[in-house]
């Protein structure tokens, strides 16, 4: 990791993980444009170490060392959302929290597994945890369910929070095979290496699990979810079929107030003026049902590491900035 240097006046981040978002957040805040300074960065082999020198890289010391050391405001974490990691992320979380370091994450599994644990720990340290980049990359669906909506009696969230689905139904119907639709995606960094979870509707699952959650205040970690028949070689006719008739097939997930800790995941034919029929490509959207307020719908913000980077930096100004006055 590097070594951490004189703390100047910006607040200080730990990033943890150098995989490809991390390393597009690194470099966001090395820039110089924002106010927050990049202390520290903890990474292991496995995930890559950038190109030589790498003089100022050292042994990883225990997280609390450079914390301490750093005199950190907020830990970024950007470390791979699998079960391999995801106790040493919970663990990383809920000492930063308990220290009063706030956590900014676009890693999923230690929220769904730690829920109600890292609310806790947040409480007790007064330090906040904001998860954008966990929830759908630079969309910004968290904000609305979190503070956004409060209020309006929201009672549904139907959503497309997966690009690479979104992108590979529409290649279906355009002719391609499905295993020549996954690697366009992978190639234009939209798919994981593993799309697994993007195609069976695991990865919608999770991102819904925690937008209900911070929606209606249900711990995630209790959350039950149904997941229907995935994108899978038979796909691309039933695609191609409502094309033909005017429609879009749509991997959707969905939850509501009125069926407490329960998410489903389904293929769905969407029609025109449905917010979820207009996505093209790697694009995303959620749809809020607010029966008083009217529906209300926040879509775009394409799939890709930087996307999900540039969601972390905006909930790191969030919790380290300043408390505002009047407009701010």
């Amino acid at each position: 990791m590097p070594r951490e240097a004189e703390i100047g006046p910006e607040p200080s981040v730990v990033l943890s993980g150098y995989g490809p978002v991390g390393r597009a957040y690194a470099e966001r805040l090395i820039g110089g444009a924002l106010p927050l300074r990049l202390a520290a960065v903890r990474t292991s082999a496995a995930e890559g170490l950038p190109p030589e020198p790498r003089t100022g890289w050292g042994p990883l010391p225990p997280l609390a060392e450079t914390l301490e050391r750093t005199g950190a405001a907020v830990l970024a974490q950007a470390v791979p959302s699998s079960p391999a990691v995801r106790e040493q992320a919970a663990a990383d979380a809920l000492s930063a929290l308990r220290r009063g370091v706030h956590v900014v994450t676009a890693t999923k599994s230690h929220l769904l597994s730690h829920w109600g644990e890292l609310g806790r720990a947040a409480a007790e340290g007064g330090s906040r945890i904001r998860i954008s980049g966990a929830t759908g990359a630079a969309l910004p669906t968290a904000d609305l369910a979190r503070i956004g909506v409060r209020g309006l009696g929201c009672r549904t969230l139907r959503a497309c929070p997966n690009g690479t689905a979104t992108f590979v139904l529409d290649r279906l119907v355009d002719g391609d095979a499905l295993p020549d639709a996954v690697a366009e995606a992978q190639r234009r960094g939209i798919a994981e290496a593993d799309p697994t979870a993007d195609l069976s509707g695991a990865d919608a699952a999770v991102k819904v699990r925690l937008l209900a959650a911070l929606l209606w205040g249900w711990d995630a970690t209790a959350v039950r979810t149904e997941v229907g028949l995935g994108i899978d070689a038979g796909t691309a006719e039933t695609a191609r079929t409502a094309a033909a008739r005017g429609r879009r097939l749509r991997s959707v997930a969905t939850a509501t107030a009125d069926e407490p800790l329960v998410v489903r995941v389904a293929l769905e034919e969407t029609e025109p003026g449905d917010p979820l029929y207009a996505l093209r490509g790697p694009e995303k959207a959620a749809v809020y049902g607010c029966p008083e307020a009217g529906d209300i719908t926040v879509s775009g913000g394409r799939s890709s590491p930087l996307g999900a980077a540039l969601a972390m930096v905006k909930d790191t100004l969030d919790v380290a900035g300043p408390v505002g006055y009047g407009f701010a």
